[in-house]
């Protein structure tokens, strides 16, 4: 790869700098800080200032477990270095971060296809608007991107694609502290970790396979894929111990992620609510209108899709529980228990709504609509009465959004050899599968699965696949 960014410099060197003044103009003119970044900052101050691993509370620091110390950590090396709540620092650090990945997924393309799908990785990587736009954002989603990359380039180093290791063991525990990275920023993470060890093992069990037929026909030695799986676990996982023991020792629980709904030990998770709402959600819209603002705002009955309704008693019913719920902007134990019986008499009406459809449409929402949920946007874009402006900007972005995957889809079908490939799919599969079993359909969650999407795309520019 260092031989290949010298003969083409011009190129690396030209992308690199519209890259970076693309992200830099983002950070100046639309910097993203959300409430999740004032959070996330608020535990880094308090990390750094107090030793408290903790959020303020009326004043007073409460430990907390309901983010993971990646990014807090991040946040509280960066204010220590350029001041406290220096936000902009961050997201010219995350610039860097994220121009690295650029130059990781060009150097998968360049192991997998050729230096031509390389510089065109490359290209698609530092023009991309969804991975500068976070980039530009107070949030995960970039070191997350970052370590991603990052695991998979190493596991394909493991993997000897693209020219043999010359220290495999130490290569494979890399993977595994990539993937631990990425684990202590966000706890999907762990899909990357399952999708190496899936990986693995359909390797093992083929070259066992090869290994018993007539032919004599061997691949990798079961020794090594054995070795390199427990040295990818160890790896990923290891930086789990200290933070779950903190948990056990500070907070008296067993706690080695985070909560599924990122709540502390103190705060209600309306299980009826959540289980209601996944009988019915398909679109980002309704977690804007519906899902965020509870508890502690008024929800619109009129917002809700007529699939929230099986009968005119249901919407009736639906109708009186968001009044009672308007009325004090609480979820209460009574309430949220109607909920739940809403939620039982709906999926028991509807199994297959509930367990294929549903997921499917949140799937391919969270894939194709325009991700434009970090600026002013009507996310209602298709009603076309949007400022002109933000109405361009979301067509544009589901365009190019589409022609992404579009294209990934053209590479994947191009390409002619499955040797790591099956990495990628393995990956895309596993945690597009998974994100349809939330009930908050959102276009960031996907992410973290387009460096493997640039990678495929980039295929379509292999000449020796032609």
């Amino acid at each position: 790869m260092r031989e290949m960014i010298r003969k083409h410099s011009r190129f690396f060197l030209v992308a690199t700098l519209f890259g970076l003044a693309f992200r830099l103009f983002l950070v100046f003119r639309a910097p993203g800080v959300v409430d999740d970044s004032r959070l996330y900052a608020d535990i880094a101050k308090n990390w750094l200032q107090h030793g408290i691993y903790g959020i303020t509370n009326s004043g007073a620091i409460m430990p907390t477990l309901s983010r993971l110390p990646g990014y807090p950590a991040f946040l509280a090396a960066v204010f220590w270095l350029f001041g406290s709540d220096n936000f902009r620092a961050v997201l010219l650090v995350q610039v860097l971060f994220d121009l690295a990945t650029c130059f990781l997924v060009a150097d998968i393309a360049f192991r997998l296809f050729s230096e031509r799908a390389a510089e065109a990785a490359f290209l698609l990587a530092a023009i991309c608007p969804f991975l500068a736009n976070y980039a530009a954002a107070v949030l995960t989603e970039t070191l997350e991107i970052f370590f991603t990359a990052l695991a998979i380039d190493v596991a394909f180093r493991g993997l000897s694609i693209g020219g043999a290791s010359a220290r495999p063991r130490l290569t494979w525990l890399g993977c595994g502290f990539a993937i631990g990275g990425a684990i202590l920023l966000r706890p999907d993470g762990g899909i990357l970790l399952a999708s190496v060890g899936g990986y693995l093992l359909w390797l093992l069990l083929k070259t066992l396979r090869r290994a018993m037929e007539p032919s004599g026909e061997r691949g990798l030695k079961p020794s090594a894929i054995i070795l390199a799986g427990v040295l990818v676990a160890t790896g990923a996982l290891a930086p789990l111990f200290p933070w779950t023991l903190r948990n056990l020792h500070t907070l008296h629980h067993f706690q080695p992620l985070a909560p599924r709904y990122a709540n502390d030990s103190d705060e209600s998770v309306m299980p009826g609510f959540n289980r209601w709402v996944k009988t019915w959600m398909a679109d980002y819209v309704s977690v804007q209108e519906i899902y965020w603002p509870v508890p502690g705002s008024d929800i619109d009955l009129s917002r809700l899709p007529s699939r929230a309704f099986d009968s005119p008693q249901q919407r009736s019913q639906t109708g009186e529980l968001f009044s009672e719920y308007n009325a004090g902007h609480d979820m209460t134990p009574e309430i949220d228990a109607r909920f739940a019986s809403l939620a039982e008499e709906r999926i028991h009406a509807a199994p297959l709504r509930y367990c294929v459809w549903l997921p499917a449409l949140r799937i391919a929402d969270m894939w194709l609509r325009p991700r434009t949920e970090l600026f002013p946007s009507d996310p209602r874009w298709w009603e076309f009465n949007d400022d002109p402006r933000w109405l361009a900007l979301s067509l544009a972005f589901g365009v190019i959004n589409l022609v992404y995957v579009a294209m990934c889809a053209g590479g994947l079908v191009r390409v002619r050899e499955f040797f790591g490939i099956g990495l990628f799919v393995l990956f895309l599969a596993a945690r597009s599968l998974f994100l349809g079993t939330l009930e908050n359909p959102e276009p960031r969650y996907t992410l973290e699965c387009y460096p493997a999407i640039i990678v495929l795309a980039s295929a379509l520019f292999d000449t020796r696949a032609a």
